[in-house]
């Protein structure tokens, strides 16, 4: 009896050498041992400059293979994805950003190990993506805070939740609101003055930070939140709220979803998407795209081998929070006493 070998599939490693903490020799070396060679044949391809990962993704797409799994970061993941929409080249994720946004929204497992057993098993999921002036992203874009946390962020040198809370506690301080029009599927227009107006394809913006926790990926809408002034005294339960999945029952929070928004804004400035600023005019279109992205996804069984992993990040994170948001208040505090402390020696002077 003759039996007829299966013909494998074959995917194509794209590793951004450069982004995160992970030594990616050891994730190579760990895609050598681990991924299944019955069912993939398999190629590791470097990126060399910036934009290269769609350049390569885009190639493989052409050339019919299976998957192209993006090693890196959010921007590794997106530069790879925006080339593979409307094909039939799934996307794959091995998480080793400092943020992770749409591998930790598909509880993927942060380790290369975890994720790869994800690629093993090869099951795959259509999703939606975003545009935000026909610019694709995959988790989040945004404008006003959290799109000036992004250029921060990216200019800091450093990477990490710790590097990010930082950030976002020093801008918080200073950040004033703006003024957005915002007309809601070409119909019903609203005015805010917000701190910032976030659009959710996925649920969060990386590191467990939910800014629209009840977002999914395949419903064919956005999920917009709009989160008004506060004062300082409100940023422990923001914060909490970001890192809960509760921030949606805030009163400082508006939420509605739509399938696209226009925001119209005093001048140009930052907005990003995925987590990535970029300089754009007073109109922003964010539209969202249903169903255009094949991506590998775990089963439920990986999923719940998980489940131990994200609620110790979690726990983790909130702890980091705990430390920052709280030193965050002491140190201004300590501030406002210095100078109530010069305001009072000028009156004893008078």
């Amino acid at each position: 009896m003759i039996t007829m070998e299966k013909e494998r599939k074959h995917i194509t490693f794209i590793v951004n050498p450069i982004s995160g903490t992970q030594e990616k020799e050891q994730i190579v070396h760990l895609i050598d041992e681990r991924i299944d060679i019955d069912k993939y044949t398999f190629q590791v391809e470097y990126t060399q400059y910036a934009g290269h990962a769609e350049q390569i993704a885009a190639r493989c797409a052409e050339e019919g293979h299976f998957a192209v799994i993006a090693v890196g970061g959010d921007g590794t993941v997106n530069e790879t994805a925006r080339s593979i929409v409307h094909t039939d080249t799934a996307l794959g994720i091995i998480p080793c950003g400092s943020g992770n946004g749409l591998a930790r929204h598909l509880q993927i497992g942060m380790s290369a190990k975890k994720a790869i057993d994800v690629i093993n098993e090869g099951m795959t999921e259509l999703i939606d993506y975003g545009l935000i002036n026909d610019r694709k992203f995959f988790c989040t874009c945004g404008v006003g805070f959290d799109a000036f946390v992004s250029l921060k962020f990216a200019e800091a040198g450093k990477r990490g939740l710790n590097t990010y809370i930082e950030q976002s506690l020093n801008a918080s301080l200073n950040y004033k609101p703006e003024t957005y029009e915002v007309t809601i599927d070409g119909n019903e227009t609203e005015h805010y003055k917000a701190f910032l107006i976030a659009c959710g394809n996925a649920a969060q913006y990386g590191n467990n930070a939910y800014i629209a926790p009840k977002a999914t990926l395949t419903d064919g809408y956005l999920d917009v939140t709009v989160l008004n002034p506060f004062t300082p005294l409100d940023v422990p339960s923001l914060a909490l709220q970001l890192f809960t999945k509760t921030i949606d029952q805030n009163s400082h929070i508006n939420t509605f979803r739509c399938r696209s928004i226009h925001i119209h804004r005093e001048q140009p400035g930052v907005v990003h998407y995925d987590g990535d600023p970029v300089e754009m005019g007073e109109d922003l279109e964010v539209r969202i795209v249903h169903q255009g992205l094949n991506v590998i996804v775990p089963s439920e069984d990986l999923k719940e081998m998980n489940v131990f992993d994200r609620a110790q990040e979690v726990i983790n994170g909130l702890r980091q929070i705990n430390d920052h948001v709280f030193e965050g208040i002491r140190q201004r505090n300590s501030e406002l006493i210095d100078k109530g402390r010069e305001q009072l020696k000028k009156l004893t002077k008078l």
